[in-house]
């Protein structure tokens, strides 16, 4: 073959293969997630109270190596927003849960297989790719207002359309669910301490252990 001629092919070849590459072709790299961030970071007097990083949670077990709660930067800093609209009404947010390990959710699912209270891991939950956020509220001395259940309730006591409750606890329920879907975030159904960031579709599931994450 005429060595210009050759050149040729293996140039146009070599392009094609950077454009395949581009446009989402077998060469392309994996989309790299947005990087996670602490939440403490962005908001120093964020309660921050995480349910895995202890035993206290319905697995028994302590999941988690750091209490720190990892989001997506737009997703934490929705969370702000919401603790400035509550902080007007002399209220706050204590965080339960953030960023989850795809491979925490798989075990969650082998103890409770219920799409309802649990993301099954095939799809993942927002937890996974850290737009999602378990919270309750608080006083202004950071004190846990009554609430419709404890966390991890998997019970239609935990359900947002369950009225047989306390007039007071009631009003808290809404004016934690009116500050988080006012700062951008979609309430469960299922559970009232569960929202996710209404932009969830836009990032990866990830599994980056906290053994990892904690470290910085």
């Amino acid at each position: 073959m005429n060595p210009l001629l050759f050149r040729l092919i293996f140039s146009v070849a070599f392009i094609s293969s950077l454009s395949w590459t581009a446009w989402g072709g077998s060469l392309a790299k994996k989309e790299v997630p947005a990087p996670l961030v602490d939440v403490k970071k962005i908001a120093p007097d964020m309660i921050v109270a995480m349910q895995y990083a202890t035993g206290d949670n319905f697995t028994g077990k302590v999941l988690y190596d750091c209490n720190r709660c990892f989001l997506t930067e737009t997703t934490a800093r929705k969370l702000v927003k919401a603790q400035m609209e509550l902080k007007k009404q002399k209220l706050g947010l204590k965080v339960w849960d953030c960023y989850r390990p795809l491979s925490v959710q798989k075990l969650f699912w082998s103890l409770v297989p219920d799409p309802r209270f649990v993301a099954n891991p095939d799809k993942g939950s927002r937890h996974n790719r850290g737009t999602a956020v378990d919270v309750t509220l608080v006083d202004s001395q950071g004190n846990e207002l009554p609430m419709p259940s404890h966390f991890d309730d998997f019970t239609p006591q935990a359900f947002r359309d369950n009225k047989e409750l306390p007039e007071h606890i009631l009003k808290n329920r809404e004016a934690l669910e009116n500050a988080m879907k006012k700062a951008g975030f979609l309430p469960l159904h299922t559970e009232w301490w569960h929202y996710d960031d209404n932009e969830w579709q836009s990032y990866e599931l990830l599994d980056i252990p906290f053994s990892d994450i904690c470290r910085d």
